[in-house]
């Protein structure tokens, strides 16, 4: 009489592979995940600023920091800004791949936006670290 199945040894090599498999992709994938969302905060920041600039253009200036990006999306003062877009320059503005607010910075004209990142705090290290639109061409060319 034979049976049909599986030996014990065979089940044990399978799961033995599996492993050393897991052990081989898991880390990378993991590691690619958080790239991926670095990058997608760099090209939204990007995005934004195309329509900061455009918002400049209109307007013969920057939103400032206390309009902050909300600025882009409605006119945040009519009397100052007579030449915004009807509509504003974006539908709304998004969170970051981690769900947390983009901080816009302008210092007389020289526009930063910030990512607090996986952390969402300001600082961090490795994939916990800010990510900073004057990073970004570093960061995507990679």
């Amino acid at each position: 009489m034979k049976r049909s199945g599986f030996s014990m040894i065979e089940l044990m090599v399978v799961i033995v592979i599996l492993g050393l498999l897991s052990v081989l992709i898991v880390p990378n994938v993991i590691g690619q995940s958080e790239q991926a969302k670095r990058k997608l905060a760099c090209v939204q920041m990007k995005n934004f600023v195309q329509s900061i600039e455009t918002f400049k253009l209109n307007n013969n200036d920057y939103p400032t920091t206390e309009q902050g990006l909300a600025a882009l999306v409605t006119n945040p003062d009519p009397d100052l800004y007579k030449n915004y877009l009807i509509g504003g320059y974006i539908k709304s503005v998004p969170k970051d791949p981690w769900g947390s607010d983009y901080i816009y910075l302008n210092d007389g004209g020289e526009i930063e936006i910030v990512s607090s990142g996986a952390d969402r705090k300001e600082g961090g290290e490795d994939n916990n670290r800010d990510i900073k639109l004057s990073e970004c061409e570093t960061m995507l060319s990679r």
